[in-house]
């Protein structure tokens, strides 16, 4: 039996009432998929909304839900040798009969238990694998099993093959292909377990996968007990133990065995020739693993008991190893305790679920293993010095000789750990006089890049290492300097630090990899993108730098269109020859990949644009100005062939934010790039143009003094609304009296505030919302205070308060499985039952396994179809329904 799709309505002038639909579990569904038609073939709102089951909205709305956009090629994932992209090949949302298998729930953890691996394997996956020639973009479709879907698709070091992960209904293996000629085969002999650790990693020779398999002789899978062996119990700790409000959590002792028992696997190395599986150490409760170059040696992160019922597993305690190939533990590298949110008023808490390596600042910082697989390196800061040369007695051997006893300042160092991980093998590779905020290596490990912060300049310089009393500065910045950003150092392996859809200004991960250099080895290179202060009016700049190590030098040796364009590398063939695959892409054309020496050369993607009216179709993007001053950006799109001067209905879809002044306001906007195709998904407001509305997305700041901003919340949220929609009617594009206004998460609670706190709107739209701010007592979104330190924000931003005061009429959805923290899916009955009992036109749809947002075919589908008819009923005018544009209105795509 599959799941039953819950639909609850109120007061919606219908010819016929709706019962409630009692479970909310699994039941019998109305198995067809289909429109909601009249009698003449006719799509029909009104049938929409009473009609059980799923159902589809318009076609034209249908076809730019389902587009298949993820046949679309970006050339990011290239090989070691750089030969080859990867591209895995997608077949659009998953479907209802595959997301709503059988699974485990354990503290955070979904389990597909017939499968042995995490859920997500299951319901995230894709089709097929793709290789594509890096010289001329031949594709080489890579076998793939019958009955299979892939992840994980990933290039072997010799580039020459690629391994992938495939799926089947009752288990994982992993397979080997080769690149030329797609054809493949299994390696696994024994189902991969993929419930803790969902990847696998290739050995650095080529010859080895390491992943974690079934253990052998495993025991049966624990069975609950039909009898209760008692009360789900949870008692408080001593402390403020300011836990948030978790969807998911253990509850009993049945839970626990089982989730061990879903936990534990065997770490293995398959070799790829022969299929001969090396085991690692005993089973254990693997969390991750990360082997050395050689394969010699492992750092393993194993959960640890006892468990807990009041944090969800993420926040269970673990350690971290280095083991040796037989699994005997060579040293311990750091281990942490379980979080369970309680104050220590001497420490910072880390955030839920969220572990450092070694979070006391005196320890560890970015371990990694070294790329010549001689062990590991990282930094940590030099004891405190005593006063005497005594005091660094015992300290490691420098290979600097920049230790220096007695001073009151401590230094950083970079160390190196050898085998066997004894104080015998640890040696300073580098000692700095401050901290060092990052670390990484040449190739040949003789050189390493370094970076330290003091106050907002940002200093990035080398070391030769048999030259070491000598830094070579490579860029110094001012962080809060955003223009003018040096952009961040390129690692090799042939990817391009922002270089993807959107290249934003952020510094890159300062673990793992080595730096790339000129063959020379007397240059590096940094990689960024130059933003304008009015992106308005001029479009960033993408670029590359040459600087040569030892004096500085810049030297642009790549920068990207930005005259109508948008043009960046995402991955280096061939740094030194200047060759690069650069993707180009304008507001009508979609992005394109392009092989670039010297300039734009062979097309290698043929990517397509699905959806060419609302491409091109009439945008608008201004400030608005509230009477406080504050001004905001508001984005307008309008139906193809809009004509200016016509008053059309409008859907506003926001998501407020908060803000401490304009300045804080106006730093968002400064990656705005006016050159970028438009970004289409599966939720895009924008389709409702080709049903005629006028969609508006307006930014809505909140504004105030920080950890304060809420106590203008109901203030700011109803002068944005104001302002915009003055602006607007100003500019002749809306008819005010036919206004809807949605939102989701956040969106959504802000949606139902703004309908029961002005009378603006006469439909609105909330998705997975939180509307009763007393179920968030201890902090939400960005408000830092507890419901007991500012109770008037809390029952003031609470719109099931003031339900009474609602304006228009709400359409609400929830997905059953919301699992994001405040959003759990009882809001949304607890408001249509008060609606429902005030006498206000409301639904209300609940989406079997959905989590926080929409992602079966089926739902997305239901909800376009209950979207369109609510806005079709409540924001036509009497003269009839908002224009719409049919297939033959649109303009042809032109070759």
């Amino acid at each position: 039996m599959e799941p039953e799709m819950t639909v609850h309505m109120s007061r919606l002038r219908l010819p016929y009432s709706l019962a409630l639909v009692a479970s909310l579990l699994v039941g019998a569904m109305i198995p067809a998929t289909s429109a909601a038609q009249s009698q003449d073939g006719q799509w029909n709102a009104q049938e929409a909304l009473d009609k059980q089951g799923f159902i589809t909205p318009p076609g034209i709305v249908s076809e730019a839900v389902l587009a298949p956009r993820y046949l679309n090629v970006s050339l990011s994932q290239v090989s070691p040798d750089k030969a080859w992209f990867l591209q895995e090949v997608g077949d659009g949302p998953v479907t209802m009969d595959v997301f709503s298998r059988p699974f485990h729930e354990l503290g955070g953890q979904f389990i597909d238990f017939r499968a042995n691996r995490s859920r997500t394997l299951t319901i995230r996956n894709n089709v097929g694998i793709d290789a594509i020639s890096a010289v001329d973009g031949t594709v080489v479709h890579i076998d793939v099993p019958a009955g299979a879907r892939v992840t994980n698709a990933t290039w072997a070091p010799d580039g020459a093959t690629l391994a992938f992960f495939a799926h089947f209904e009752d288990a994982t293996h992993i397979y080997v292909a080769d690149a030329a000629t797609g054809e493949s085969r299994r390696i696994t002999r024994d189902p991969v377990l993929a419930t803790l650790v969902t990847s696998f990693e290739w050995t650095a020779d080529g010859r080895e996968i390491a992943t974690v398999l079934i253990p052998e002789d495993r025991a049966p899978r624990p069975v609950e007990p039909a009898v209760p062996a008692g009360p789900q119990i949870k008692i408080t700790a001593e402390g403020e133990n300011l836990l948030r409000t978790y969807a998911s959590l253990m509850a009993t002792p049945f839970d626990e065995s089982l989730l061990e028992w879903h936990a534990t696997g065997q770490l293995a190395l398959i070799r790829v020739e022969d299929r001969r599986v090396t085991r690692i150490g005993a089973p254990a409760m693997v969390r991750s693993f990360d082997f050395s170059p050689t394969g010699e040696h492992a750092r393993v992160t194993r959960m640890l008991k006892p468990f807990s019922y009041i944090v969800p597993v993420n926040n269970f305690a673990r350690v971290e190893e280095v083991w040796d190939h037989s699994g005997t533990t060579l040293v311990t590298l750091d281990e942490t305790e379980m979080n369970t949110g309680i104050r220590d008023p001497n420490q910072p808490q880390p955030a839920p679920g969220q572990f450092g390596q070694g979070g006391n600042e005196q320890g560890r910082r970015q371990l990694s293993w070294r790329a010549d697989g001689s062990g590991l390196t990282f930094l940590e800061q030099a004891p405190a010095p005593e006063g005497d040369d005594s005091a660094n007695a015992d300290r490691p051997a420098s290979r600097t000789g920049r230790a220096r006893a007695g001073e009151a300042r401590q230094s950083d160092r970079v160390m190196e750990w050898a085998a066997p991980f004894d104080s015998a093998s640890l040696s300073v590779v580098y000692e700095h006089e401050s901290r060092l905020t990052s670390h990484r290596f040449s190739p040949d490990m003789q050189i390493v890049f370094l970076s330290e912060r003091q106050g907002q300049t940002v200093h990035e310089f080398a070391v030769f290492l048999d030259e070491p009393e000598t830094t070579h500065t490579l860029v110094r910045y001012d962080s809060d300097d955003f223009y003018a950003t040096p952009g961040n150092l390129v690692m090799t392996g042939g990817a391009v630090p922002g270089g993807g859809r959107f290249a934003r200004f952020r510094r890159q991960a300062s673990v793992g990899g080595t730096v790339q250099l000129s063959a020379d080895g007397a240059h590096v290179f940094f990689s960024g993108t130059r933003y304008t202060e009015d992106p308005l009016t001029e479009s960033p700049k993408a670029f590359l730098d040459r600087i040569a190590i030892r004096t500085g030098e810049v030297e642009r040796i790549f920068e990207g269109d930005n005259d109508g364009a948008w043009e960046r590398i995402t991955s280096i063939l061939d740094i030194d020859a200047g060759r690069f695959v650069v993707t180009r892409e304008t507001p009508l054309e979609t992005p394109q990949s392009f092989l670039y020496t010297d300039g734009l050369g062979e097309q290698l993607t043929h990517n397509v644009d699905f959806t060419p009216d609302l491409t091109s179709a009439p945008r608008e993007r201004f400030t608005v100005e509230r009477p406080d001053g504050f001004r905001f950006l508001v984005n307008v799109t309008l139906p193809p062939g809009y004509r200016p001067g016509t008053r059309l209905p409008a859907m506003f879809w926001f998501y407020p934010r908060e803000y401490t002044d304009q300045d804080s306001y106006d730093e968002r906007g400064r990656t705005y790039n006016m050159n970028a195709f438009p970004n289409f998904g599966t939720r895009s407001m924008e389709y409702l143009v080709r049903l005629g509305y006028a969609v508006v997305e307006p930014d809505a700041p909140i504004v105030g003094k920080a950890g304060q901003m809420n106590n203008n919340y109901e203030h700011d949220l109803r002068n944005n609304l104001s302002a915009v929609i003055d602006e607007l009617d100003r500019r002749e594009i809306i008819d005010r009296q036919r206004l809807g206004l949605g939102g989701h998460s956040y969106g959504a609670f802000s949606t139902v505030n703004a309908m029961v706190h002005t009378p603006f709107f006469k439909a609105g739209i909330a998705g997975d919302g939180n509307y009763n701010r007393t179920l968030t007592p201890l902090a939400f979104q960005s408000e830092r205070r507890l419901l007991w330190d500012a109770k008037d924000v809390y029952l003031g931003m609470s719109p099931f308060l003031y339900a009474n005061n609602l304006t228009g009429a709400l359409l609400m959805y929830h997905g059953l499985h919301d699992q994001n923290v405040g959003t759990d899916p009882i809001h949304s009955p607890k408001l249509f039952h008060a609606l429902n009992g005030l006498g206000k036109e409301a639904a209300m749809y609940l989406y079997p396994f959905e989590d926080h947002g929409p992602a079966t075919r089926e739902t997305l589908l239901d909800l376009w179809g209950r979207w369109a008819a609510w806005l079709e009923i409540h924001l036509k005018d009497s003269s009839g329904e908002p224009e719409r544009i049919t297939s033959d209105d649109r303009p042809e795509e032109s070759n």
